[in-house]
């Protein structure tokens, strides 16, 4: 798989996630009967499936009888899920939610979702009963974005290692032999300065080495490279080009850290958050500067539901461009004399009437899907890349609130 089309699936992963997550986020049960059990790769399912029978045994215990009853068998239904797995859980591991939710009117409903191979690894098994269900590890995990390297160095130490979406993993340190400023007697001023001047250049080959060592594997998946320090260390460091020279172009920027020892590296990645921010939607930007650069000069851009759908049809849309925030149904109606027509509506509102706009006849419904799903089908077929573009920005913000969400950059003209 090319690495955009990788970038596609994976983008198209998480939109399918985050619906879910808002999904489960709007359950509430009565009481603890909404059970969550996060599960990592490493766990072997035979160890799941018996503690999830000891819960059950030990749920006996619960004085409600609706509530035990309800997480009874809310595990039943997690054990009869695990049936479909062997040994161990898919890649990045797995995480199954069940229970009796409200439905009003004092009545509910017994759902469960099984959510596989999530965008970052779960780190550790987690059962977890309660009025909710616990989402925030998921949620956590898709904010996630990008690898950083991360250097922080003064003249007596320095440390090295990643950010992994929001994980920071030290992973290499080292101690100078640098003297300090005072030079010992018997020694000559020129002599000393030249020593100590050696000591510093030994000092940052010696960390780059460690960063060259660590980084350059990942040159081509590196979103970045962040350098903290005091003044003026991280700059004659950057500036002495003791990096390997693929990793020089990859620094994003250099920031005034207090501390070089590993808690110097979270206050690395605290300073540079604005940088960070930046780049995570880099390409958000470049997209939406192209699609207004088009709308503005020619007619190589497209926005709106039926505009959009047309062109991605005709096989002309290069890129579909969806706002993360967008919410929304198609809503498809066929009249009495076979006219078919969409109509978008709020994902959360009832499914409207509506009026043949040919013909004036009362219009059935024909069926209502999500409109980013029916839009990516149809990009699928042609072809057609599909980005989701962030509201962290203000042409982001404008795709949603001026654009409807929806918007394509075109291969050719169509005049549509």
């Amino acid at each position: 798989m090319s690495s955009d089309a990788q970038e596609a699936s994976e983008d198209r992963r998480k939109y399918e996630f985050r619906k879910v997550i808002e999904e489960l986020r709007d359950f509430e049960g009565s009481g603890t009967q909404l059970v969550t059990i996060y599960i990592p790769e490493d766990r072997q399912i035979s160890d799941v499936v018996a503690h999830v029978t000891q819960e059950h045994s030990e749920a006996a215990n619960i004085k409600s009888k609706q509530t035990r009853t309800a997480v009874q068998d809310a595990l039943t239904s997690i054990k009869d899920r695990l049936r479909y797995y062997d040994t161990y859980p898919p890649e990045n591991g797995m995480v199954i939610f069940s229970g009796a939710i409200n439905a009003g009117g004092g009545q509910t409903d017994m759902v469960t979702r099984t959510l596989e191979s999530p965008p970052q690894p779960v780190e550790s098994f987690r059962y977890h009963c309660d009025s909710e269900f616990l989402t925030e590890p998921l949620e956590h995990m898709l904010e996630d974005a990008g690898l950083f390297g991360l250097i922080v160095l003064d003249r007596r130490e320095a440390n090295v290692g990643w950010l992994k979406g929001k994980r920071i993993e030290p992973v290499k340190s080292a101690s100078s032999l640098v003297p300090g400023k005072q030079r010992k007697g018997g020694q000559s001023a020129q002599r000393f300065a030249r020593l100590r001047l050696e000591a510093i250049d030994n000092f940052y080959q010696e960390v780059a080495g460690m960063a060259n060592d660590l980084f350059v594997d990942k040159r081509h998946e590196l979103d970045g490279i962040l350098v903290g320090g005091p003044s003026p260390t991280k700059d004659e460091f950057l500036d002495g080009d003791y990096l390997h020279h693929e990793l020089q172009d990859k620094v994003l920027g250099k920031f005034d850290v207090a501390y070089t020892d590993e808690s110097g590296l979270k206050d690395l990645v605290d300073n540079a958050s604005e940088a960070l921010a930046d780049q995570e939607i880099v390409e958000d930007k470049r997209n939406m500067d192209e699609f207004f650069e088009k709308l503005h000069t020619g007619e190589e851009a497209t926005y709106g539901f039926e505009q959009t759908r047309r062109n991605l049809i005709m096989g002309s849309v290069d890129r579909l461009l969806i706002s993360e925030d967008l919410r929304s149904d198609v809503v498809v109606y066929e009249c009495p004399n076979g006219h078919e027509e969409y109509e978008v509506v709020d994902s959360r509102h009832s499914t409207p009437s509506h009026e043949c706009a040919e013909c004036g006849e009362d219009a059935a419904v024909e069926k209502r899907e999500d409109v980013i799903e029916h839009l990516m089908a149809i990009a699928d077929q042609r072809g057609t890349d599909t980005k989701f573009i962030s509201t962290d920005f203000e042409k982001g913000e404008q795709l949603l609130d001026a654009f409807g969400g929806i918007a394509g950059i075109l291969r050719y003209s169509t005049g549509v």
